[in-house]
C-alpha cells in the first residue's frame, strides 16, 4: 500500500467513530439514500430475508457463509435485548431450514457496554440457542480497549459450550500471547489484520512486517491442528499459504467479506479450497463500509461507481 493509501486508510478509520458524522449522513435522507447505494455492494439490506436471500444465493454457488445483524457499542438495555432476539430468530431461521453457518456478532452489540454479566447471559442464550442447530458462533474483535473482556467473556463461554469462535487481530502486538491462550483450548481461531485506528505504541501498521506476522500465526495454528479462518483479501499472503499447502488443510477455511475481491474467493474455491463469504444486514451500515473501504482503499472506487451508475 502506498503512502497516500496509508494516509487515507488511517483517516477513514478516525471517521469511521464520528458519531457527529455517521448521524448526519444517516439523518440527512438524500445523503442516506445516496451512501446505502454504495453500501449495497458490501451489506445484503436491512432486513433479514434480505440477508437470509443473499446467504441462499451464496450458498447454492458452493461457498460457506458467515452471516451478521449489523451493530455495535449498543448502550441500552432495550436495544442489545432487541439485537439478542434479532439474533436468536436469525439462529432459528437457519436451523429451521436446515442451513448451517456461522452467525458473527460483536459482544458491544448485545450488551458488554452494559455490562459483563448483561453480555454474558445473552451471549448464554445465543449459543444455546445456535447448539440445538448445529450452528456456529463467532465473536468479532473490537478496539483494544474492549479486548480483556472479550477474551475473558469467551472463555468463561467455552467452559459450557464448545460452538463459540474468537477473532484475533493480527496487527496488535499483544495477539501473540492470546493466541498462545486460545491454542489450549478446541475453539475455532478467526484470524484478521486488524480494522481500528490504535495507539501507535500497541500495533503494528499495514507493512510487510505484519504480512509476515500474519502468516506466522497461520503457521502455529496449523502446528496446533486449530480450527481456522483465515480472513484477509490480501493475494500476497493468500498465496504464500497455498504454496505452502495450508489452504488445503481440512481444518482451514479462508473467508472473505461479501462485495471484496470476490474473483479472489472464486478461484480459491475453483482450486477446492474451503471458502467462506461474510455477508451483513441491518441499518447500521456506515461504520462497516467505511471500515471495509480503509481496509482495502480501493474499494473506495467501487463504492462510488455504483452510486453513480445506481443513479443513471
Amino acid at each position: 500500500m502506498i503512502n497516500e493509501e496509508i494516509r487515507f486508510s488511517k483517516n477513514l478509520k478516525l471517521i469511521a467513530r464520528d458519531q457527529d458524522l455517521k448521524a448526519y449522513i444517516q439523518n440527512s435522507k438524500e445523503l442516506s439514500q445516496i451512501f446505502s447505494k454504495g453500501a449495497r455492494r458490501f451489506v445484503a439490506g436491512e432486513k433479514r430475508t434480505e440477508g437470509l436471500n443473499r446467504f441462499m444465493h451464496l450458498s447454492n454457488k458452493g461457498y460457506e457463509v458467515s452471516i451478521e445483524f449489523i451493530g455495535e457499542n449498543t448502550s441500552s438495555e432495550e436495544e442489545c435485548i432487541h439485537a439478542k432476539n434479532e439474533f436468536k430468530e436469525l439462529i432459528q431461521d437457519l436451523g429451521n431450514n436446515n442451513l448451517k453457518a456461522t452467525v458473527s456478532f460483536d459482544l458491544s452489540h448485545i450488551g458488554m457496554i452494559i455490562s459483563e454479566e448483561f453480555a454474558f447471559a445473552n451471549l448464554e442464550e445465543l449459543a444455546k440457542e445456535a447448539r440445538k442447530y448445529d450452528i456456529q458462533l463467532m465473536i468479532s474483535m473490537e478496539e483494544s480497549q474492549k479486548t480483556d473482556q472479550i477474551l475473558s467473556l469467551h472463555k468463561r463461554i467455552l467452559k459450557s459450550f464448545s460452538n463459540v469462535g474468537i477473532t484475533l487481530q493480527v496487527h496488535l502486538k499483544r495477539s501473540f500471547t492470546d493466541l498462545e491462550h486460545l491454542l489450549k483450548t478446541s475453539s475455532k481461531i478467526r484470524l484478521v489484520k486488524g480494522a481500528y485506528q490504535e495507539p501507535e505504541d500497541i500495533y503494528i501498521p499495514r507493512s510487510e512486517e505484519l504480512k509476515k506476522r500474519y502468516i506466522e500465526f497461520v503457521s502455529t495454528c496449523i502446528e496446533h491442528n486449530q480450527p481456522l479462518s483465515i480472513a484477509t483479501h490480501d493475494e500476497d499472503i493468500l498465496m504464500e499459504l497455498q504454496a505452502k499447502g495450508y489452504l488445503a488443510n481440512s481444518n482451514v477455511e479462508v473467508e472473505m467479506l461479501d462485495g471484496v475481491r470476490p474473483d479472489l474467493l472464486g478461484s480459491l474455491k475453483e482450486n477446492n479450497i474451503k471458502t467462506k463469504v461474510y455477508i451483513t444486514y441491518g441499518s447500521e451500515w456506515y461504520l462497516y463500509v467505511v471500515h471495509r473501504i480503509a481496509e482495502y482503499p480501493p474499494n473506495i472506487y467501487t463504492f462510488i461507481s455504483d452510486i453513480i451508475e445506481q443513479k443513471q
